[in-house]
């Protein structure tokens, strides 16, 4: 699997974190910024993750800014990207489990470092579980033709 991560100056330390946690679980990633804590413009950061996920560059984003909001609002307007916004471990494996989420986002400012590991770990580990989900992602899927 192959993973592109990316924040604002908001997420920047926790995306950090989850960089170590990706090397832990031996997930390859690509880094497209920001790597500062001075301010910078989320939407800057989200789509070039949302674009590598839409293209097939990658297989799954994930996403750091102050509260996840941004970051998903701006992943979501890509074709073919489900970002989901996560600040729990529950959250995390079903948004995988039913949803087949490709980019995950988080808020730094929501989830402090030790549990936005956690929900890293889960999500990075949890795989689609298919079958009766598979028709309603579809669905979803679907809207991005009708718009």
């Amino acid at each position: 699997m192959k993973v592109a991560i990316g924040s604002d100056h908001a997420g920047y330390k926790i995306k950090e974190d989850i960089k170590e946690v990706m090397d832990e679980l031996g997930v390859e990633y690509e880094d497209v910024g920001c790597n500062c804590e001075e301010s910078v413009d989320y939407p800057d950061y989200a789509l070039p993750v949302a674009e590598k996920v839409s293209k097939g560059e990658v297989d799954r984003g994930i996403l750091i800014c102050g509260t996840g909001i941004g970051m998903s609002i701006t992943a979501n307007k890509v074709n073919g990207v489900r970002c989901a916004l996560v600040h729990d471990l529950f959250s995390a494996k079903v948004t995988r489990l039913h949803n087949d989420s490709n980019v995950l986002a988080m808020g730094e400012r929501i989830v402090g470092p030790g549990i936005a590991r956690e929900i890293a770990k889960v999500w990075l580990q949890t795989e689609f579980e298919g079958g009766r989900h598979e028709r309603r992602v579809n669905k979803i899927m679907d809207v991005e033709t009708k718009a």
